[in-house]
């Protein structure tokens, strides 16, 4: 008698990440409550299962979902507010006013509401996210059916959601503790940047850290101007600063990590850190472009992200995969310096891994979460498939992906979301409009 299943996913390929540099060919994935039960052939998937939905995927590579390891979610509703602007004179002169003048936690909520579908459509099932009002991000996330790693903030001045670091933490942890068992829902202590938290500040975080056993999400030498001001000012660089401070560990996650030199990455190599690698942000605001190979050959975890729409403009991983891959081909000279499975693990276990939730998500693999995602690659775009690994990073993109399911549950099907109004959201986004900037105006 074939064994009852929820789901069984049957596909051309799959690229499982886990064990790396495989792709499997006419395999199917079992699911049973949420998690993967088996990988197997078609024909023997067939024999031993009676699935009571089957999905098959004849022209598709299915991978796990893509894990966006640094966002700012609810900048949606600034996305194209201040663009072609430096780093340093785009937050002071645009967006810092900008968000003190509207950011609430309804702001937040409907901003992320968008992010979340923008995300799931584009095959992101897991996104790492710092901004205020943590708990409205928190429920958009929820209410999507999406994967969230929610960023507890921490600034040294206040903003329209807290007053000092002190009720930074006080807010995030209760944060935390009202949703902490949400198996959707993990947390990251998030002080913002070495340049905006004092030294007392970030032994706080440090200390709430290791007792909650959280990871720590910061910016980290996101431009040549950060680290010059910090050797002026302190006489030593960041990187040197946090690990003087005792923060260098697994548990930390460096958004951005342009200006690294050799010693610094051997240091965040020998201390396990993680680099969340944001290339089209990097780009477009002319910061620069990070070390990624030379990253990658020192051992330090590397994963993907995107940054917030307000400086991409888009939160589209698959544009960053392919980002990934060709700067630091370009950067290091070395045509294989980030491969197309490197690049893949970059976006799906690297930021699993970062996360602490490598035992949860981040490949196809019996006993994990069912975070999936199909790409259709019948299209005049992307033939002949030769290595579905290099089409996957060279060619396809998030127009290309057709179902997504976060822990078992389809949240697109054929292209398009499920329990989410596109329209609602687009007239949502345009009231938000209307109020930061008038059309009148």
């Amino acid at each position: 008698m074939n064994t009852p299943l929820d789901l069984l996913i049957e596909a051309r390929w799959i690229i499982p990440v886990e064990p790396a540099n495989v792709v499997l060919e006419n395999y199917a994935v079992a699911v049973n409550n949420g998690r993967i039960v088996a990988i197997l052939q078609q024909a023997e998937a067939n024999t031993r299962f009676a699935p009571r939905q089957r999905k098959h995927l004849a022209n598709h590579i299915l991978i796990p979902g893509l894990v966006n390891l640094h966002t700012h979610a609810a900048m949606t509703l600034l996305r194209g507010l201040a663009d072609d602007l430096p780093l340093m004179e785009w937050l002071h002169n645009h967006i810092w006013p900008a968000e003190e003048k509207h950011v609430s936690a309804q702001f937040v909520h409907d901003g992320t509401r968008i992010a979340c579908a923008e995300m799931l459509r584009g095959g992101t099932t897991c996104f790492n996210d710092m901004y205020f009002f943590p708990e409205a991000t928190a429920k958009a996330a929820l209410a999507a059916g999406m994967r969230a790693a929610i960023g507890l903030i921490t600034l040294d001045f206040p903003t329209p959601y807290a007053a000092d670091a002190d009720d930074y933490l006080t807010k995030g942890l209760s944060v935390r503790d009202l949703l902490r068992d949400e198996p959707l829902l993990s947390f990251c202590l998030a002080p913002h940047a070495p340049y905006s938290v004092s030294d007392s500040n970030f032994r706080r975080v440090l200390t709430l850290a290791e007792q909650c056993d959280l990871p720590i999400h910061l910016h980290l030498h996101e431009t040549a101007q950060e680290v010059a001001e910090s050797v002026q000012r302190i006489g030593i660089r960041p990187v040197e600063r946090l690990h003087r401070l005792g923060l260098l560990g697994p548990a930390l996650i460096g958004a951005h990590g342009i200006y690294l030199n050799a010693d610094e990455m051997a240091l965040l190599a020998q201390y396990g850190c993680s680099i969340a690698h944001c290339p089209s942000s990097n780009l477009k605001l002319a910061s620069g472009i990070a070390p990624i190979a030379a990253l990658a050959k020192q051992g330090v975890n590397l994963g993907l992200g995107t940054d917030g729409a307000a400086s991409n403009n888009r939160l589209d991983m698959f544009q960053e995969l392919r980002l990934a891959a060709l700067l630091a081909k370009g950067h290091s000279g070395q045509a294989d310096a980030v491969g197309a499975h490197l690049a893949l693990h970059m976006a799906t276990l690297g930021g699993a891994q970062a996360l602490g939730l490598e035992a949860i998500i981040g490949s196809i693999k019996t006993g994990k979460a069912a975070d999936l995602c199909a790409i259709n690659i019948n299209d005049i775009g992307l033939i002949p498939c030769y290595d579905p690994a290099s089409l996957l990073v060279y060619s396809a993109g998030r127009e290309h992906v057709s179902d997504v399911w976060v822990a078992g549950q389809i949240r697109v099907a054929n292209g398009h979301l499920l329990e989410t109004s596109e329209i609602e959201l687009i007239n949502l986004a345009a009231l938000w409009q209307n109020q930061i900037r008038p059309r009148n105006v």
